[in-house]
């Protein structure tokens, strides 16, 4: 291949040498490769800037005529606009924003040097002043940036990957798909690699400038440009938008939505529908809830981040419908068998031959009879159903995290996100502002803002001394809650009626459940907003470490502020009451004990109050609260357009109107409490994956919602997976394994059941009698009254409770090993990544090693050329090494294929050409070139390059 001067100037940088590039400014625009000095920041000085000259913008329009054109564009109808920057100037306060005013002006003049083109729009009033500054990306910076920050670009177009597992099995059997919809305009699947311009010509769609990088990549190469341009002073890092907008500078930053989301009151073909338009009608509308989500379009409009999330929504959903189903036929199979229980008929016929004793200190006696009701619907949470129900949640939960890996695999090739990593990050906005010191980046070698890592550690030991406060607060309303329950059923008991002493129990439960849920969502905000200031006094670096460090405080806050309640009712309470004579107290008060129904019951009444309670709140906060935010934010627009109201806004004016994306943490976060919900707890509400499943239902539609019509159009950002959020499920479904096998063994009345009828007999008959206890004879208000325990008339316990434990505990043992010895195997059958997508993975390789690699059959001909002179012995050798450099490559894997392959430049007949050497070729050279093969190797160990 004859090498091309465009091309050898680009791989030996010839022209390039006497350029510096040896910036230390903390956000230059260079990352460990070469970028043409026309795009570097234009700040250079250190000085601040002076005056308040007004921000000069420049534009190109190619024509005096603006060319009419569908679409967010400039004046001229041609250049797009991939960003818009917006502030407020308010007149009274002019002068006292004069030095926002220099960052403002000498921020976009870098912006200008970087090679954004810009236009400018305003809209004011006699106070009030809202600037719009569009921005848009030309070619030569998109294609810079592209190689730089790796994007990929397509190599060969391939079928679409039907991402619908359930569509393939309805097919195979023949049975109507009624979620199946096709939807227009659905991206092309390709073959890709990462982006080069060397190989330009080698990628599908080279030629078309204006379509060749899709809107989001445009996107997200503005805001890296945004990122890192230098708006004061190097030594302060005074860098970045985000920090500009933190500082007051500028009010908002953000792309811009495709156009309305709403459909033309004209006929309009699908194909001619925008990308919003597109994901509103086939996606975020009400009645499309049964329909698969269209996740390629979701990715190519809001990107790989919130397209996972939307993807693993969506995947848990449908795992949640087996779950649902046989959760509601437990609970039908409990209600057609409520008539078969025994100990139930037992207490209902018992009339007065069980006088039980008083359940408080200033509580009569009463009969057992009298909670024949309660007796018969707890069976319906505590029945052998349920057993089974509990062993089936733990395998789905975490059979369900190995699928989803599976998936998420194949979304993540499928987006080219299979090998992404976050590069070097850049430090926080708010840590740039408030670092102490700077100091050298050992990665970059350029100097940052630097905190001591001690300090840090100081901070975040002393932030878990408040998180560890925070904890026993919780626990403080958890015993008041407590206390109230028990306050209330003294109360109920007093007022001497007799439904309301039979139902006290309930009635205080339910009542304390829904003052516990109130201090659940109280305390939750009081401790989110306590945890990111935490977060932000431990001065972590990267928006990563904050990020990871604020959901692990989050989390474990909100984990034992939503379950401590139900892990004291499931596993606690009824523990620790004592016996006639020798009841244990609590600040003067008996300890409490499981209703008539049984603890289950209240679990489940518990778990349906919180569960249920807090998604319904949930959900009409997330209706409510953006619909709000956005009509306050147009009456604000509205103030200041005045007369010119009437005029049609622009796409600009309206995406400000928009609430700013709030992101996906709290999303993950309500998401992951539910999964928490239906898995540990589950035996006792086997209800719960169907309420969840509905909920789920209304979530996705409510979130799609938001973020079609209601929020700011987000920075796409990329992902291979959820992040963090996935150990967390992985460490719940472990935990439920181990709650469920307490659960049953020491809250549910399974293992006594079956112990006695192995012991008595199979009908249960005299089980309640055996379970009750006779009070001690010096208990002389009630003589020989009863109470539900496993001890002898002094007192002690008995052989049976001996036995009990001993089978409890077996029990526990036995269902931990089975159950997780299984979910070992599963995770051992099951592979993470499918064999399908092994062999495209491998394909994709090969297609892109063939694109990226130099051709090699220039080198096979080279070598053709010089042997076939050299054996006949008529000229010396004609291939000459006249240059030698080593490949860099910011791809990982990439490098790794690479990582011993040479550019060569051969002299061959006086033609200059280039091919590709590998280091193990050179040492099958012929004696002839040893001499030249060692100063190779020399010269690969001193220097990047060499002549000879």
């Amino acid at each position: 291949m004859m090498l091309r001067k465009g091309d050898r100037e680009v791989l030996l940088d010839l022209d390039y040498v006497g350029d510096s590039q040896t910036t230390e400014s903390y956000g230059s625009l260079r990352n460990g490769s070469f970028i043409p000095p026309r795009y570097l920041s234009a700040a250079a000085a250190d000085e601040d800037v002076d005056g308040d000259d007004p921000i000069h913008i420049h534009w190109n329009t190619g024509s005096n005529q603006p060319v009419p054109q569908p679409g967010n564009y400039f004046r001229d109808g041609r250049t797009k606009i991939d960003f818009v920057l917006v502030w407020e100037v308010r007149s009274r306060r002019k002068r006292r924003g004069k030095g926002k005013s220099e960052w403002r002006e000498r921020f976009v003049q870098n912006l200008e040097s970087a090679g954004l083109l810009m236009e400018k729009e305003e809209m004011a009033n006699e106070k009030r002043t809202i600037h719009f500054l569009k921005l848009s990306a030309p070619w030569d910076v998109l294609v810079c940036f592209a190689e730089e920050l790796c994007l990929r670009a397509p190599l060969q177009a391939q079928p679409n990957l039907d991402l619908d597992t359930s569509a393939k099995v309805l097919s195979r059997l023949c049975i109507p798909n009624v979620m199946k919809e096709s939807v227009p305009n659905r991206p092309l699947d390709y073959y890709t690699c990462a982006f080069r311009k060397s190989k330009m010509n080698r990628f599908l769609g080279c030629d078309d400038h204006e379509t060749y990088f899709t809107n989001t990549q445009r996107h997200r190469v503005v805001y890296e440009i945004l990122s890192r341009t230098v708006y004061g002073k190097k030594k302060r890092a005074e860098v970045g938008v985000d920090r500009l907008i933190n500082e007051g500078a500028y009010t908002a930053t953000f792309p811009l939505h495709e156009g309305p989301f709403q459909l033309p009151s004209y006929e309009i073909r699908p194909d001619e529908l925008n990308q919003r338009q597109v994901v509103y009608h086939y996606w975020a509308r009400w009645w499309k809830w049964y329909k698969y989500q269209p996740l390629d379009h979701i990715r190519e409009y809001f990107g790989e981040k919130i397209a996972l999330y939307f993807a693993w929504l969506g995947f848990y959903t449908a795992w949640l419908l087996p779950a649902a189903v046989v959760g509601t036929l437990v609970f039908v199979s409990g209600v057609m068998s409520m008539g078969t229980n025994t100990p139930a008929k037992e207490i209902c016929t018992s009339g007065g031959s069980y006088l039980m004793c008083p359940l408080c200190n200033t509580c009569k006696a009463w009969n057992m009879s009298d909670i024949c009701t309660m007796a018969k619907l707890g069976y319906l949470f505590d029945h052998p159903g349920t057993v089974l129900f509990s062993v089936f949640m733990s395998f789905w939960a975490v059979t369900f995290l190995e699928y989803w890996k599976r998936k998420m695999s194949t979304l993540a090739h499928h987006w080219d996100c299979m090998d992404f990593h976050e590069e070097e990050e850049r430090p926080r906005p708010e840590f740039v502002a408030m670092a102490p010191t700077m100091e050298e980046n050992p990665v970059t070698g350029v100097k940052e803002p630097y905190f001591p890592e001690k300090t840090r550690l100081s901070r975040m030991f002393t932030g878990s001394m408040v998180i560890i406060m925070m904890l026993c607060v919780v626990m403080i309303f958890l015993v008041t809650v407590v206390m109230c329950r028990g306050i209330i059923s003294v109360m109920m008991f007093h007022t001497g009626s007799p439904v309301l002493r039979t139902e006290a129990g309930t009635i205080a439960n339910i009542s304390s459940s829904i003052v516990n849920l109130g201090l659940i969502l109280l305390m939750g905000r009081v401790y989110t907003a306590l945890a990111e200031q935490l977060t932000k006094w431990e001065m972590h670096r990267t928006q990563t470490q904050y990020d990871n460090a604020l959901i692990f405080k989050v989390f474990i806050f909100q984990f034992v502020n939503f379950y401590s309640s139900p892990f004291y009712v499931a596993f606690f309470k009824g523990r620790f009451v004592g016996y006639p004579t020798k009841y244990g107290t609590l600040f003067g008060m008996r300890n409490e004990d499981c209703g008539p129904g049984g603890c289950l019951i209240e679990l489940a009444e518990q778990l349906f109050i919180i569960m249920v309670g807090k998604q319904v709140i949930n959900n009409i906060q997330e209706f409510i609260l953006p619909k709000v935010k956005a009509w306050q934010q147009r009456r604000t627009l509205a103030k200041v357009l005045g007369d010119k109201a009437s005029h049609e806004p622009r796409r600009w004016e309206e995406d400000y109107q928009l609430v700013e994306c709030e992101g996906l943490f709290e999303e993950y976060l309500e998401m992951v409490l539910q999964f928490g919900f239906i898995t540990i707890f589950v035996a006792a509400f086997p209800l719960a994956p169907l309420f969840a499943l509905l909920n789920n239902w209304v979530e996705i539609r409510l979130d799609a919602h938001k973020f079609v019509c209601e929020y700011r159009r987000p920075v796409a950002e990329r992902a291979q997976n959820i992040g963090v959020w996935f150990n967390i499920l992985e460490a719940l479904s472990h935990l439920s394994v181990i709650a469920n096998a307490f659960l049953i063994a020491f809250t549910s009345d399974f293992l006594p059941r079956l112990l006695y009828q192995y012991k008595f007999g199979n009908d249960l008959h005299g089980y309640v009698n055996f379970t009750l206890a006779y009070a001690p004879l010096n208990f002389t208000e009630y003589p020989m009254c009863r109470y539900k325990a496993y001890r002898d008339g002094s007192g002690n316990y008995t052989l049976f409770y001996w036995e009990l434990l001993a089978v409890r505990l077996g029990f526990i043992i036995a269902f931990e090993h089975v159950v997780f010895f299984v979910l070992r195997a599963i995770d051992w059958i099951v592979p993470d990544v499918p064999e399908s997508l092994e062999l495209k993975i491998k394909r994709e390789r090969y297609l892109a090693k063939q694109a990226l690699a130099e051709n090699q059959e220039a080198l096979l001909v080279s070598r053709n050329r010089v042997a076939a002179p050299a054996s006949e012995g008529t000229s010396s050798p004609g291939i000459v090494i006249v240059a030698l450099t080593e490949i860099r490559s910011d791809d990982k894997q990439k490098q790794a294929e690479e990582s011993s392959t040479f550019i060569c430049l051969c002299e061959i007949s006086g033609v200059l050409n280039v091919c590709t050497v590998d280091t193990g070729w050179l040492t099958h050279l012929p004696l002839e070139y040893r001499g030249r093969r060692s100063r190779a190797r020399a010269a690969e160990q001193t220097s990047e390059s060499a002549t000879w």
